[in-house]
């Protein structure tokens, strides 16, 4: 640290105008050690492993159950109009008739327009979770990066 010492001759006084920093760097530097020893504690995640997405190819089976669900909430099954209500009990069949025939338990895939609205995918989830569908998946079209 430099000290300007005058002599008594000199009748006026420099002023000294330089700032300090010394203060400010040792603020600065705590300040960053608190910083680099809180972080690592608050970032605590929980650990998991996340699933890759795939585009894996849908296999059409002839006992899968496809639903479609357009714009105006209008629902398909296989291609022919159905009504909500009746859906409970068609897939109630349709399980019932698997389990007769001894052949796996149908898939149920839906197809929802995307502007369709989600009361109208949720009621056709709720007709095949209550007659006791095991398996529900919707189809989508792949992605295409031009166009998002």
């Amino acid at each position: 640290m430099a000290m300007n010492v005058q002599s008594a001759d000199h009748d006026e006084v420099e002023l000294n105008t330089t700032i300090n920093t010394t203060p400010l760097v040792d603020v600065m530097l705590v300040l960053l050690i608190i910083f680099l020893i809180t972080i690592p504690v608050i970032v605590k995640t929980v650990p998991l492993q996340l699933p890759n997405a795939k585009n894996i190819p849908t296999i059409t089976k002839p006992e899968n159950i496809v639903i479609a669900v357009d714009k105006d909430s209008n629902i398909y099954w296989n291609n022919a109009p159905v009504q909500v209500n009746e859906l409970r009990g068609r897939f109630g069949d349709a399980l019932r008739g698997a389990l007769a025939r001894g052949t796996p338990l149908p898939e149920v895939h839906i197809r929802g327009d995307k502007d369709v609205p989600f009361g109208a995918i949720g009621r056709v989830i709720l007709a095949a979770q209550e007659a006791g569908v095991p398996k529900i998946g919707f189809l989508t079209e792949p992605r295409n990066n031009d166009s998002q």
